[in-house]
């Protein structure tokens, strides 16, 4: 790395290298972003959003005024109290209408979220629906960042049904790179580390590399301290913040590699500690579905968070879940979520439905949380994002979609006005996600799905 002075700008691709395997850098105050010279350096808007399916208890999740909104938050959203001053809630945002898919609600519920379009009725055994929010958003400010955009998922894409004779990728997907092409979503962290520390070649190609590999991750790391020397005191102090934060991800995935490897030798009847070297290696390492869950939710959130504070992509989705078979034995039960949800009032699924909940929002107050403790330029990393919570379904219990649950985190780079719980909203989740664009600086030829308008009430 070579000496910069408080004038410098370097291209947002600039990495610390070692090895011939590279690691983003984040904002530095020393440094600044190419593409505004000549401009006071101002860090990008980034747009996130984690999905959870089923819907909320809604007497649960809605705030019982708008006063009540900061002071008294109700239980499913108590986890974002620190935060909620930097948040934003709507009532009254409603969802596609399913007609004539009456009987797919789970087929729609994820597939609408981010399209707030139907899918074509006339081609039902193949996608063809409408190209996705953040893959407009991803087209649009993409070609600055290596990573276009970036989906996560917590469960495998393989769900096989077909309710309405819908084609089964609609249960799983919520990014549509165009009406026919479903995004695929990455469930291994491992891989995700890999992608913002691989090889990068001459064409920009990632060669893959093993993410958890100590001595190449220590000289990537060690090239830090060369550029350390060059940096302000406040942008020494960044710097280590998010190299901890680099270490801290790493550590944890390894920790879950090294836990399931145990797991499957101990299934094998062969203990670690007396394990010889004839025995079979350890199987293939897969992220568990089931206990701790929030340790590999919180990954996958922090993985989210490098992503972005380095700039390595503007554009991420997360679904937390999808809509079968999943469970949270970590709550301590193992119902599964969508049995659950058609409760009829009944109090202890009602329960255990609010406690799902609540666990799905705490992963996101988690991310919103450390996002909103990094510093960036003048500002926080959470101030320069617009993140969304949310679910394709008001009510599980009834698959009702007049009034669906969305929490939005994040000023926007000070298009948004957060500390807010809006009661009596007029719109639909297209006008929501038109909006959210418009919020992130991306300039729109058409409404988004049903949109109709933009809700301005929303804006700064």
């Amino acid at each position: 790395m070579t000496h910069m002075n408080n004038q410098s700008r370097v291209d947002r691709r600039s990495w610390l290298k070692g090895a011939g395997v590279s690691l983003a850098l984040p904002l530095l105050d020393s440094v600044g972003w190419a593409e505004n010279r000549g401009q006071v350096a101002k860090p990008p808007v980034r747009l996130g959003f984690m999905y959870m399916p089923h819907g909320v208890i809604m007497d649960e999740f809605w705030p019982k005024s708008p006063e009540a909104f900061l002071k008294s938050p109700p239980p499913a959203i108590r986890s974002l109290g620190p935060v909620l001053d930097q948040c934003l809630m709507m009532k009254g945002i409603s969802g596609v209408p399913i007609s004539p898919f009456n009987g797919a609600p789970h087929a729609l519920e994820l597939s609408t979220w981010l399209t707030a379009t139907l899918p074509d009725a006339d081609t039902r055994s193949r996608v063809n629906i409408a190209i996705s929010a953040d893959q407009i958003m991803a087209n649009y400010v993409g070609a600055h960042t290596s990573l276009p955009s970036l989906e996560l998922a917590t469960m495998p894409q393989t769900w096989k049904e077909n309710q309405e004779g819908l084609h089964e990728a609609y249960y799983s997907h919520c990014s549509y790179r165009s009406p026919t092409q479903p995004v695929p979503a990455e469930i291994d962290p491992r891989n995700v580390l890999n992608r913002l520390f691989g090889k990068r070649g001459k064409s920009g190609r990632v060669t893959p590399v093993n993410p958890l590999d100590r001595q190449m991750l220590d000289k990537v790391l060690g090239g830090a301290k060369d550029l350390r020397r060059t940096l302000s005191r406040t942008d020494q102090r960044k710097l280590d913040e998010y190299l901890d934060s680099v270490r801290a991800v790493e550590r944890r995935i390894a920790a879950i590699v090294y836990r399931q490897k145990e797991a499957a030798l101990e299934k094998a009847g062969v203990r670690s500690a007396k394990r010889n070297a004839s025995d079979s290696p350890p199987i293939e390492v897969k992220i568990p579905l089931g206990d701790k869950r929030s340790e590999y939710m919180q990954v996958m959130c922090d993985l989210t968070v490098l992503a972005f504070q380095t700039d390595t992509t503007r554009v991420s989705t997360y679904i937390g879940s999808t809509p079968n078979g999943v469970t949270y034995p970590e709550l301590g039960f193992t119902d599964q979520h969508h049995s659950q949800t058609h409760h009829n009032n009944r109090k202890e699924m009602v329960r255990k439905v609010a406690a799902i909940t609540e666990f799905n929002i705490a992963q996101f107050a988690y991310m919103v949380k450390k996002m909103h403790s990094l510093k960036e330029g003048d500002a926080t990393l959470l101030d320069n994002c617009i993140m969304m919570w949310g679910s394709g379904l008001e009510d599980g219990n009834r698959h009702q979609r007049h009034n669906l649950p969305f929490i939005v985190a994040g000023k926007g780079g000070g298009s948004i006005r957060t500390g807010r719980f809006l009661p009596n909203t007029k719109g639909n989740q297209g006008d929501l996600l038109t909006t959210l664009l418009a919020c992130a600086g991306v300039p729109l030829d058409r409404p988004i799905g049903i949109a109709t308008k933009q809700l301005n009430e929303i804006k700064a």
